[in-house]
């Protein structure tokens, strides 16, 4: 495995296991057991993902079958558009989720939207962060021109910008402003939510076939040799497996740069721009 150094001195983990569309308590507590077991060590989920006590639990077991330590473990999660109202109903949602995830603090807080006011709803986690209920804190789903303006105005540079970042939707500027901001790139959906048949493109697959990897390891790979830290999920502990194997091989850069040539310069899975979509989000 390999690690990213935040702004804050912490590593993060390059590779990290995703918890969202698992609201079952049962299987999420489960699948982050296994997960652990499998070897990812950064686990992401939400408040909005309403699986934060399985995910608690999970690594409770976890560390009581000793498959790690807490101190091993990089634990993310974030404030959704409800609890952004203002300071003091963004920090009393980070108090929440640790109530929830039963833990006395996590190592990252994102806020998961650009929506409602997330000037104060920050200043919440920023507070969160120096009273050490978080060793990190962050933000999710801004993109350039949003974020580079909202550091201009925070005491606390985010660590982390988490955003949709697969071949289809590369968003290499965006990667380069983030990291010109020190604020470490993540992706949520590098996999792009299977669509543009990720899975069997045919040039895809001929890259994995050189190194012994399926097209999905390609992405995966990918993404984290342009330093950007990706959160893959499965429910199939044999899934979890090969998207964690990508780490014993190196694309060339022609094949980097062929990859990234996939870009189709917009998202097919959301739209942040979308006056309908962000309606439905702030209205949630």
């Amino acid at each position: 495995m390999e690690f990213v150094t935040l702004n804050t001195g912490a590593k993060m983990p390059l590779e990290g296991f995703g918890v969202f569309q698992i609201p079952d308590a049962k299987e999420c507590e489960e699948v982050v057991y296994n997960a652990i077991k499998t070897g990812y060590r950064l686990i992401d989920t939400a408040a909005a993902y309403m699986n934060e006590e399985a995910v608690g639990k999970g690594v409770r077991r976890a560390i009581a079958d000793s498959l790690c330590s807490r101190e091993d473990l990089f634990i993310t999660t974030k404030v959704w558009v409800t609890d952004m109202k203002n300071e003091g109903t963004a920090y009393q949602a980070v108090k929440t989720s640790l109530n929830k995830l039963d833990m006395p603090y996590v190592d990252l807080v994102l806020l998961h939207q650009p929506m409602g006011d997330y000037f104060a709803a920050y200043r919440g986690i920023e507070k969160a962060y120096k009273e050490g209920l978080t060793k990190a804190i962050g933000v999710s789903n801004f993109y350039p021109a949003i974020l580079i303006n909202f550091c201009k105005f925070v005491e606390v540079t985010p660590a982390v910008n988490q955003v949709e970042l697969h071949p289809f939707f590369a968003q290499q500027g965006a990667v380069e402003n983030m990291k010109s901001l020190g604020i470490a790139p993540q992706a949520w959906g590098p996999l792009a939510e299977g669509k543009h048949g990720i899975f069997t493109d045919p040039e895809l697959v001929k890259i994995g076939e050189k190194y012994g990897k399926s097209a999905a390891q390609v992405v995966l790979r990918w993404n984290t040799q342009r330093g950007v830290s990706i959160l893959p999920k499965s429910v199939h502990t044999e899934r979890m497996e090969q998207n964690l194997n990508i780490w014993d091989f190196t694309l060339t850069d022609e094949e980097m740069a062929f990859i990234s040539n996939k870009d189709l310069g917009h998202s097919e899975i959301v739209d942040h721009s979308d006056v309908n979509f962000v309606n439905y989000i702030v209205n949630m």
